[in-house]
Formats: C-alpha cells, structure tokens, sequence
C-alpha cells in the first residue's frame, strides 16, 4: 500500500492537499527579489499520519470498489453460468443482495485493516526494494512462501469461523449465497473478510517480500476470490487434487464443512475436511432440466 501512496501523492494528492490545507511557501524569482511567484504546499505534509489515514482511507475504499465492479462483474458476464440462477436454492434478487452486502461491508473491513497499512506505510512491515537485497533465489522462492503461509493460516480461520458460538454472528452472512455468483465474493461481514485477511497482512510483518512482489500478490488474491465465487464444477483437470479451486468452493457453500482451503487442498487433506470435486454433485444437476438442454445446445 506504500507504493500506491506514493504514487498517489506524486500525481494528485500533493496537489489534493496543497488546495484542502494550504500553507504559502514563497520562492524568489530572480537575484533581486524584485518578483515574488507563490508555490502552494500543503501544511499536512506526506509523512504526517492524519494526512496519510485520509489518504489510506479514501484510497482504500476506490481501489476496492472499482477492483469489485471491474472483476467481479468481468467473471459475472464472461465466466459464470447465468443458467445457475434458476437453480431452487438461488435467492430472489441474490445478485442485488451480494452487491449491497459487499458495499456494506466495504468501509468496516477498510477501517480494519486501517492499522496495517499505516504500519505499512511508515515503515514497520519487512518490505524491501532492490532485488539484490536477498537475491533472485528468495524473490521466487517467497512466492509459494507467500501461498502457502496464508492458505494454512486462512485455512484454520475460516474453519474457527464455522465453529458455531462465531459462525451464527459472523461468518453466516457469507453462507447465505448458497449458489454463489461472483458478485458473492466479498459479501462478507466486516470482521469476517477482516479476519481472513489477516494472513496477508501478518506475513510482511514475519518474513521479507519484495514490495512490488507483494502489491501483485495482493491483487491475485483479490483476483482469486472472485474466481472461486463463480459456482462452476468442471472436475477431472490435472491440478484439482492439488488446487483448490472454483469447483471446490462450489461444495464448501453447498455443504459448509468441507474444502476450507484459499488455494490448495492440503490442509483440508489433513484436516480431514476435503471433499474431492465430482460430476455428479455439480448443483447445475438441480437446475430445471429445460435450462440444462439448452446449456448443452
């Protein structure tokens, strides 16, 4: 998030908060003094925390709204079969539902989350630069580091969120969406998507990333959320006793105590929670059969 404060500021939040809290610098133009042009500069200067909580906030809260229309709306239109929502158990209006779920949940997760991308911001996170601070080995090596420590972690999460005395008050709201759109994929509670997020943010706090390395992961995990949202079982690929994909997360909302994984199925593996994707539990099966003849046409 570092770096896109910094962006931010270089393009039009300096200028943003010369305007909103000015304080006059002056500049001499020539040898004499004898013209004296002003040069607007803000009193909060980019290092000053309010300035920077405002920024983080109202940065937050576009990047967020903007990711979700965009991916979510992408996968909706391209990806995700529209033939689902005529399946019993799709809700009356679910896509309207899910979006004013997400929207709702929006500023509660971003104030959550507040506090890491300000520790992010001035300094405290094991965020790095130059490449040749660890080298070309740990810079690929972080990656499946990367995944691997967030998808064990939000696997153990995501299952403490099914535990009954948290599942009722927070992680239920998500379980509505029992045939997902990907519309779904942020309609969370605030603390729930707060909670699994955590992982992402504990990491650069625990082990080096590279700072353009971890602002991509960032994104494909946001990406990745979307994706598993969409209620498509296509089963039988290469990667799906390794990945855990859409049609994995299909029979987590079906069936609530299976494939708690992000992106692999180990950890359900040894949870004892891994249902393997089959044909005949695609929930397309309970469509209506004149929708499913005229998929196949």
């Amino acid at each position: 998030m570092d770096i896109v404060l910094h962006v931010c500021d270089d393009f039009f939040l300096d200028k943003l908060w010369a305007t909103l809290v000015p304080i006059p610098a002056f500049a001499t133009a020539n040898h004499n003094a004898s013209i004296i042009a002003p040069i607007a500069t803000s009193a909060w200067p980019r290092e000053y925390m309010p300035r920077q909580t405002i920024s983080l906030i109202a940065i937050t809260l576009i990047g967020i709204h903007v990711f979700y229309f965009l991916f979510a709306g992408l996968s909706y239109w391209f990806i995700f079969n529209h033939e689902m929502m005529k399946h019993p158990r799709f809700l009356k209006e679910q896509v309207k539902l899910e979006i004013q779920t997400s929207l709702r949940s929006f500023p509660g997760m971003t104030l959550l989350t507040l506090p890491w991308f300000l520790a992010e911001v001035m300094g405290y996170s094991r965020l790095y630069d130059g490449v040749d601070t660890y080298g070309y080995l740990y810079l690929f090596a972080s990656i499946p580091l990367y995944l691997l420590f967030t998808d064990y972690c939000i696997y153990w999460i995501h299952r403490w969120l099914h535990l009954p005395f948290l599942y009722k008050f927070i992680h239920k709201p998500h379980h509505k969406w029992l045939v997902p759109t990907p519309f779904a994929s942020h309609a969370f509670h605030p603390m729930d998507g707060y909670l699994q997020s955590l992982p992402y943010h504990f990491f650069i706090f625990i082990f080096p990333l590279h700072r353009m390395l971890y602002l991509v992961l960032f994104v494909f995990v946001n990406f990745w959320t979307v994706l598993i949202h969409d209620s498509d079982m296509i089963t039988g690929h290469p990667l799906e006793n390794i990945i855990n994909g859409p049609a994995h997360h299909t029979l987590h909302h079906l069936y609530f105590t299976v494939n708690y994984g992000q992106y692999f199925t180990w950890a359900d593996r040894y949870g004892g929670s891994y249902r393997q994707p089959e044909s005949h539990l695609d929930p397309l099966l309970e469509v209506p059969s004149d929708a499913r003849d005229k998929k196949r046409q």
